[in-house]
């Protein structure tokens, strides 16, 4: 697996605050099966050209030293677009040297222009990778659908699946329209993990899905190539108890 989407890069914001949390983040991840990490501290666009890109390359390091190479990581940012308009082209900027930038919205809900932006964006050569989209308050399936059609590529947050309310009812409708392309764990130095959700779709006989959303597309997104279709999954809702045992087993090491 491949999550694209942590905040493991210890002490650079509000994710793991030491190296030894990281470390035991990503051992954990490596025996769920994830090789590749990409750890993306949060910037906003607004100051992306002053991005603190020696002090986070000295820090990353440093935990690539002490991970030993299990799982790989590389670098990338979550980008929150505060200001339209601006140029995030700059390599220093892109998920592990691909030419996708991982990009969210502000917590106050979806912007007036958001398609445009996004279109924008994958205008000037970049593909955007939309974190969570899910959590944004007044989207709905269709607006995801065209940003989609704008070429923005949709991460849904693995957790999400688990959680009640809006949220959960809007990733759980992704799945089911085929409007995720992929999954990460957006993890910020606690439990959640890709793992989890990869044997709960298994187990709802979505094994080929669980691929395409925590293997195949995040690859391709890392080379440049376009994400494959996921087929719709029917989301068996009463197998949300059993989510939380496999979420939950792993925390306590069941």
């Amino acid at each position: 697996m491949i999550d694209l989407h942590t905040h493991l890069l210890p002490g650079v914001d509000d994710g793991s605050p030491r190296l030894d949390v990281s470390l035991d983040v990503l051992r954990r991840f490596a025996a769920d099966g994830v090789e590749v990490v990409v750890c993306t501290p949060h910037l906003r666009a607004s100051v992306a050209a002053d991005a603190p890109d020696a002090r986070h390359a000295a820090i990353f390091a440093a935990l690539e030293e002490a991970v030993a190479g299990a799982p790989t990581l590389r670098r990338g940012w979550e980008i929150m677009l505060d200001a339209p308009g601006v140029d995030l082209s700059a390599p220093l900027l892109a998920l592990g040297g691909s030419s996708a930038v991982l990009v969210e919205f502000p917590r106050t809900g979806v912007p007036i222009h958001a398609t445009e932006e996004l279109a924008r964006l994958r205008g000037t050569g970049i593909v955007p990778v939309l974190a969570h989209p899910e959590r944004y308050w007044g989207c709905s399936p269709a607006q995801v659908r065209a940003w989609r059609q704008a070429g923005a590529v949709m991460q849904v947050d693995a957790i999400a699946l688990l959680a009640g309310g809006q949220m959960g009812e809007l990733a759980h409708a992704l799945l089911e329209e085929g409007l995720a392309d992929c999954l990460a764990s957006d993890n910020h130095g606690d439990t959640r993990s890709l793992g989890a959700v990869r044997d709960w779709l298994a187990e709802q006989g979505a094994e080929e899905h669980a691929i395409l959303l925590t293997e195949i597309n995040p690859r391709r997104v890392l080379e440049g190539a376009p994400v494959l279709p996921v087929p719709p999954v029917r989301v068996k809702r009463g197998l949300l108890r059993r989510f939380r045992e496999l979420v939950y087993g792993r925390r306590y090491g069941r």
